[in-house]
């Protein structure tokens, strides 16, 4: 059977902003499977601020995309046509299906094998990108590396964000004090009314910075960080002794690679020796033995209504270009995701 597939190819680095002229929208033939292979149909693809690391030729915890190469990218899928035995037909699949329509699993071309997932499927696909997948995984390991004990304050940026957004209310069922950080003041009431922070710092107001102040009086015990810059350099100055800062992304800088610029970076490092705090960087990656437990957890909590799953929903693969820059100018609320067919 002839088939198409329609997939971004990543021409050029991007400076900036990504443009079209850095990801081309193609559409290519698909050739006929071979033994040990299946064809994955993609359902959902999830959106994450890696991704524009992953263009960019700058260090990071993976090898760059290769130029003209397919964009790399997690998704949830659905086997359509079948050689392999351990990936039938019908089969609902998590893995890196890339930005396109149709992924050939041939487990020597791909990262990682597919995880077949549970049929019938307990949850929506995007839950297996957010809530129940990296997303949702990330945030509670970056929570067990703070460690927090009932009553103190944890600063969690990005707080309406996809990791933001699930730590925020994990963090309040640890009986934490929670101040979220998002931008405009309908996120911010979304993060105290809906995800039950303690309060929220609006970092797109003039007195963002007073605001952190007046929410954390008594300075902070931990810090789950997401974005880095300036409101870094904030909540550092706040560190109470002892204090634990969970590194988890620093999307401040991320737009910024190849346009030349130089990276923001961050003045008051010397605070975390002033007040002996520890700093970990951390990456869900390094946890894959842990992923059934955590998702376990998760899962019950999602189940009984104790754990919202946010989620900002574009339809159309061919617009995923575009939704890529939500997470940069703060147009998404929980986790981004493009739903590509199904």
């Amino acid at each position: 059977m002839s088939r198409t597939n329609r997939a971004y190819r990543l021409r050029r680095r991007p400076a900036g902003k990504v443009t079209d002229a850095d990801l081309e929208f193609v559409t290519e033939p698909v050739g006929e499977l071979g033994d040990g292979q299946a064809l994955v149909q993609t359902l959902v693809l999830s959106l994450d601020p890696t991704n524009r690391i992953w263009m960019s030729d700058h260090r990071g915890y993976m090898p760059p995309v290769p130029l003209d190469s397919v964009m790399r990218g997690l998704g949830v899928g659905r086997v359509i046509e079948s050689r392999r035995a351990d990936l039938p037909v019908g089969a609902h699949v998590l893995g890196w299906t890339g930005w396109q329509e149709l992924t050939v699993a041939d487990d020597s071309a791909l990262i990682s094998p597919f995880t077949v997932l549970p049929d019938p499927l307990p949850a929506p696909p995007s839950a297996f990108v957010g809530v129940l997948g990296h997303t949702g995984i990330t945030a509670w390991l970056g929570l067990e590396i703070l460690a927090l004990a009932p009553g103190e304050t944890v600063v969690i940026s990005g707080a309406a964000g996809a990791v933001g957004s699930i730590a925020t209310q994990l963090a309040k069922s640890q009986q934490a004090r929670v101040v979220g950080v998002a931008g405009g003041p309908e996120k911010c009431a979304h993060v105290v009314e809906d995800l039950g922070a303690d309060a929220c710092v609006d970092h797109r107001a003039e007195d963002w910075h007073d605001q952190l102040v007046a929410a954390t009086p008594n300075g902070i015990d931990g810090d789950f960080e997401n974005v880095g810059g300036p409101l870094m350099d904030a909540i550092l100055d706040r560190l109470n002794i002892g204090a634990r800062v969970a590194l988890c992304g620093m999307i401040a800088d991320y737009n910024q690679f190849g346009d030349g610029s130089e990276p923001i970076g961050q003045r008051a490092v010397g605070q975390l020796l002033m007040t002996r705090s520890t700093l970990q960087g951390f990456l869900v990656l390094d946890y894959a033995e842990r992923f059934a437990e955590i998702v376990e957890q998760l899962a019950g909590r999602w189940a009984t209504g104790k754990l919202r799953a946010e989620e900002t929903v574009v339809d159309g693969l061919e617009n995923a270009r575009e939704a890529l820059d939500q997470l940069f100018t703060g147009g998404n609320r929980g986790k981004l995701v493009v739903r590509v067919s199904g």
